[in-house]
């Protein structure tokens, strides 16, 4: 399925609404849930999916992973979710292909959990017949590396500029896009069929 159910669109000016969004969108995503998190260096995956994990009620301490390409988050059983989903954070960027993707065996944790795939499009969605994508984009800064001559702008510390956010549900499970999203001040875009 190539067309998105639907589309809304979020402008955010700090990290901190940045984490806030995720965080409820964190209250409503189920056990099974995978998401698609597109962005460029310092766009704000890891703050989006740091909140992401407060919703869900899982153990601090998120961080990219980058080097391990896979990290386990629990549920706390004392936390705004007991009995909750995991979550399980992956970082695709080093991984080149879909075969690749099945070689780290998120299958076993698929129905058990909400999956976060940084990097993930074109490499992920054959894990689920749903998923949501997130593309998040600076608005200032955030240079490609063609823009700067060969050199990535690793300047992270920006982060209270502003933020587009861009949520696109594709399946069965996002056939209608979560009311916080129109709540957040977002603005509907087309809505897709299938």
């Amino acid at each position: 399925m190539n067309q998105p159910q639907w589309e809304r669109t979020v402008t955010v000016t700090t990290a901190d609404q940045t984490h806030a969004l995720a965080a409820a969108l964190g209250g409503v995503l189920e056990a099974g849930d995978l998401l698609v998190l597109t962005g460029e260096l310092g766009a704000g995956k890891t703050t989006f999916t740091q909140g992401l994990g407060e919703g869900l009620g899982v153990r601090a301490g998120i961080i990219s992973p980058t080097f391990v390409l896979v990290r386990i988050h629990p549920n706390l059983p004392d936390g705004p979710r007991p009995g909750g989903p995991d979550l399980v954070h992956v970082d695709a960027y080093r991984l080149d292909s879909a075969a690749e993707v099945d070689d780290i065996d998120l299958e076993n944790t698929m129905d058990s959990a909400v999956t976060v795939v940084e990097w993930g499009r074109d490499r992920v969605e054959h894990l689920s017949e749903s998923r949501l994508e997130v593309d998040l984009h600076r608005s200032v800064g955030g240079n490609s590396a063609a823009e700067t001559g060969g050199v990535l702008d690793f300047d992270t510390e920006d982060d209270d500029e502003p933020r587009t956010i861009v949520f696109r549900g594709f399946g069965p499970r996002w056939t209608v896009a979560p009311g916080l999203l129109d709540e957040a001040g977002s603005h509907p875009a087309e809505e897709g069929g299938n």
